[in-house]
């Protein structure tokens, strides 16, 4: 038993449980029919037998287990996890061979390659000489960071401006800011056609932290230049973290304009502010307050990001499952402190993710797990499916992270860090890969493999910070500088390329059509504040400002006569369906006492109803 015993060493134990659980998929994936082992579609999952896996994986284990009393097994293990894998991914390539999937296939297979040949770096991190930062590079930096805001900010209250900016999800978050200014709640009749706390749709109370702001200037604009400050306060951490590790003012520097030049980043930010901004910053300050061990830092990041969302409780669990693995791994430093902070990090979060979500689905409007169909095998409607298919089948989760309409995701978020994430022998930090999987690549929702939407925010905090630890172990200085010049100059290449020209096209548009525009805007204010309105959804974050909105498209019909004043967009196509049409809800309108008020060309017809005396 003693003998037994002394085998469990961390690393060791690590490697045994994956080869069995990798076995025990591998052999009830072959043991399926040919034509059930289709990775496109549910066959392969529904037809997994999880008994045979188990139990694959518990024989094998206690193999491993049995056979490292009697002699040292590490390096035939490693080799046997590369074989594995190569054995697991031909035969699914058999069954659903294309290009992209096939690479991505070889790409793994080289990394258990390289950890068959050479194992894990077990190494210290190359700490370089210190030297005292100049401050020209302070000044860079910032500018930088200025220029990212004005950038950012111009776009996007443009957006305002040239009323695009439309009722889900802008529309909601103005209306919500207006009442939180003026009850203290994030109420809003736009989301759900009836007066309901955002907070029972989304648990967001990291909101609060912007309230002071907006209410110095208590304008949707508002919200968008605080997005565009909220996301460019993300080199403070990340430059404190390149601080620990001893980089160069000009390394710093750098990573600083990758981040700010890196298009998901200004692109997250073009439907309008959401609040994943917020995960940039604070999972760098997370990855910050764990590297310099600071309890305070850590909790309050933790803390703050896990306020962020009902769903950023991955986030911090992943950092937290990291730093564990790290922990166990390296047995260097404060053990017994690193060992406490990351098992709170990881049943904090899980703890705030239940809570939350049963809060959702009990007194809320539910928790959205309709984004993983592409997993959901068992009819279930959980991540709990999702987890149990990627146990059950990893291949498929490959499989589905490189589908076609994934592949320039890829290439626009990997290709501007030239692949520096993936650039390391200390493989547990490739659990923090996991959000940039789960979130970015796994789901079917177009949406979330889009550098132009919000939701890359986090897993952009993941990357970065493994590229700013990736490179500390590289000793020769101008390779740092080479690499990470060249990772600013593809990032700047693909914002200039891509994401510039569709944020200067709104100021163009405004003043080419500034008339236009500001008649809208003139005629939409002869609305007063206090009444309620309904409108098309492209006129509500205009008409935020008050208690009472409704989407003309959304709200009921009850609700739509109950409007005092109605906006719309005459040349819409789809906002009047329901009504037969534009003139269907016209005659509806006039049928209730409702008269043209005002209108602007063929753009605009407001609608009044003189109250019933």
């Amino acid at each position: 038993m003693k003998k037994w015993i002394q085998t469990i060493e961390p690393g060791a134990l690590f490697r045994r449980l994956f080869l069995s659980w990798l076995t025990g998929a591998a052999l009830s994936y072959l043991l399926l029919p040919a034509t059930a082992r289709d990775l496109a579609g549910l066959s392969a999952l529904a037809g997994t037998s999880a008994l045979v896996s188990v139990l694959t994986a518990v024989a094998v284990f206690a193999v491993l287990q049995f056979l490292s009393t009697r002699k040292n097994t590490d390096k035939w293990e490693r080799w046997a996890l590369c074989g594995v894998f190569a054995l697991f991914a031909a035969i699914s390539l058999t069954a659903s061979f294309h290009w992209a999937y096939f690479i991505l296939c070889v790409v793994v297979t080289g990394v258990f390659v390289v950890y068959g040949l050479k194992g894990r770096d077990s190494t210290p991190d190359l700490f370089h000489k210190k030297e005292r930062t100049n401050p020209v590079y302070f000044i860079v930096t910032g500018l930088l960071a200025v220029a990212f805001v004005a950038f950012v900010s111009v776009w996007t209250v443009y957006r305002v401006k040239c009323f695009w900016t439309p009722s889900y999800d802008f529309g909601i978050f103005s209306q919500m800011f207006h009442n939180m200014k003026t009850t203290g709640l994030p109420m809003t009749t736009l989301e759900r056609d009836g007066l309901l706390s955002h907070f029972q749709v989304h648990v967001s109370p990291i909101y609060y932290l912007l309230l002071p702001f907006y209410a110095i200037v208590p304008r949707p604009e508002t919200l968008q230049v605080l997005q565009a400050a909220v996301l460019a306060s993300s080199v403070i951490p990340l430059w404190k973290i390149g601080t620990l590790k001893n980089h160069s003012g000009l390394v710093k520097t750098l990573l600083c304009a990758l981040l700010l030049f890196y298009p998901a980043l200004s692109g997250g930010a073009s439907y309008d502010i959401h609040e994943n901004c917020f995960l940039v910053p604070l999972i760098l300050w997370l990855m910050y307050g764990l590297e310099k061990g600071s309890v305070p830092i850590t909790a309050a990041s933790a803390v703050l990001t896990l306020c962020v969302k009902e769903d950023a409780p991955v986030y911090v669990a992943v950092a937290g499952l990291y730093w564990l693995v790290k922990t166990l791994l390296d047995r260097q430093g404060n053990f017994k402190k690193e060992l406490v902070v990351s098992i709170s990090l990881i049943g904090g979060s899980l703890i705030w993710f239940w809570g939350a979500t049963t809060y959702l689905k009990y007194l809320g409007d539910g928790v959205m797990s309709n984004r993983y169909d592409n997993f959901m095998y068992d009819g279930g409607s959980s991540l709990l499916t999702v987890i149990k298919g990627v146990l059950l089948n990893p291949l498929k989760a490959l499989y589905e992270c490189v589908d076609k309409e994934k592949q320039e995701f890829i290439i626009r978020t990997m290709l501007p860090l030239l692949g520096l994430p993936l650039l390391t022998r200390r493989f547990e930090r490739y659990i923090l890969l996991i959000p940039y999987l789960l979130v970015n690549l796994m789901s079917d929702y177009t949406y979330q493999h889009d550098i132009f939407f919000q939701y890359t925010f986090g897993s952009t905090a993941f990357l970065f910070y493994l590229v700013a630890v990736n490179v500390c172990k590289w000793k020769i200085p101008w390779v740092r500088i080479g690499a990470l010049a060249a990772g600013v100059l593809l990032a700047a290449i693909s914002f200039f390329q891509v994401v510039y020209p569709t944020g200067v096209q709104m100021p163009k548009l405004y003043h080419d059509y500034k008339a236009y525009y500001d008649g809208i805007a003139q005629a939409l204010d002869t609305i007063p504040d206090e009444v309620p309105v309904a409108a098309t959804t492209f006129y509500t974050v205009h008409l935020s400002r008050r208690e009472v909105l409704y989407d003309v498209k959304y709200c009921s019909r009850e609700h739509l006569l109950e409007a005092e004043y109605v906006a719309l967009h005459a040349t819409s196509t789809t906002d009047y369906d329901r009504y037969g049409g534009y003139q269907g809800l016209i005659d509806l309108l006039t049928a209730n006492g409702y008269t043209l008020y005002h209108s602007v060309g063929n753009y605009l017809a407001i609608y009044h109803k003189t109250p019933f005396v």
